[in-house]
């Protein structure tokens, strides 16, 4: 038997396989599926060492006093309750290095696809079949040249700045922490408030964690401060935006656009105001798949829960005050 007992709470699906499959041999791992009540999740941790999820509760874990480490495979872990985990002794650490390329690519993609009307050329050429339609009246700008604004500075914001050096943009960015020059090396970033952020940037781009400070970060003010022909690219978490703040400004032109790949309420509600506007393009919070994520995000998780459980530190350690 490996030494280590280590269980994945995840949707039972290929991608879980896949995690899986890259366990290495000193350690053994069970799936349990998320959708399980708490009493039958902590049946099946009893006995486990770590615990790989972003999704897990306290109270599934009250009963699992092996737990050393709570692993997520993404950036995100809004959905654990540090404090509480916090109480059990159970440290929780992030996997936010590990998608961010994959975010990044498709946040850059959005923006052009935004200022090209990529949508509203598929919608018109495939299931309507009308070759160039309306092509004359559609105001499209080119990415290359303009000022784009990064809220928030991180793994993924590092990535996307480091992306759009090719286009020869205007890259400025507003984040928290203080970030050092050698932080920012090579990205051509410049740090400015967040209000010049707002105020100067033809995209604007969210990459936080969602936290008391960041939820509802972009409200009715903000996108007041925005240009009109401003564009908001958010695929961070859903509730850092006021979805009706949002709306709003959407549907009055206050702003030009939106890529959305997070939404307050996921998976969104049928009748969701959003899905009426020719101004939004919205995709199913999967910005960070992807095969190499997949591969990173497993190398990471398995390592740090090597690194605890040989007594160490893990790496990239989240705390309620994150």
């Amino acid at each position: 038997m490996p030494p280590w007992e280590v269980v994945f709470v995840a949707v039972p699906n290929e991608r879980a396989k896949i995690i899986m499959g890259m366990a290495p041999p000193e350690v053994a791992v069970t799936l349990v599926d998320v959708k399980l009540p708490d009493a039958e999740k902590a049946a099946l941790c009893r006995d486990a060492d770590a615990v790989i999820s972003s999704d897990v509760s306290e109270a599934a874990l009250r009963n699992c006093p092996g737990v050393k480490l709570v692993q997520t495979l993404s950036a995100g872990y809004d959905m654990l309750n540090l404090e509480a985990l916090g109480e059990l002794g159970i440290p929780v650490a992030n996997n936010g290095g590990a998608n961010a390329v994959a975010v990044s690519e498709q946040v850059v993609a959005t923006m052009i696809a935004l200022g090209q009307k990529t949508m509203v050329h598929w919608e018109n050429a495939m299931p309507e079949r009308k070759w160039r339609d309306g092509l004359g009246s559609l105001f499209m700008v080119e990415l290359t040249n303009k000022t784009v604004g990064i809220v928030g500075l991180g793994r993924v914001g590092k990535q996307v700045a480091r992306r759009l050096t090719g286009f020869d943009t205007r890259t400025i960015y507003y984040d928290v922490a203080d970030i050092p020059p050698e932080g920012r090396q090579n990205l051509n970033a410049e740090p400015v408030s967040f209000d010049q952020l707002l105020q100067e940037s033809d995209y604007v781009t969210l990459h936080l964690p969602l936290t008391h400070r960041t939820r509802g970060i972009m409200s009715h003010r903000e996108f007041a401060r925005m240009k009109s022909a401003a564009y908001l690219i958010n695929a961070s978490r859903g509730p850092v935006v006021d979805e009706s703040a949002r709306y709003r400004a959407l549907a009055a032109g206050r702003i030009a656009g939106a890529g959305l790949d997070v939404l307050e309420e996921e998976p969104t509600p049928a009748d969701n105001p959003l899905f009426s506007l020719d101004n939004v393009i919205i995709s199913p919070h999967m910005a960070g798949y992807s095969q190499e994520t997949n591969r990173r995000a497993a190398h990471f998780a398995y390592t740090n829960i090597q690194r605890v459980l040989a007594g160490n530190s893990p790496e990239s350690l989240v705390t309620p005050e994150d």
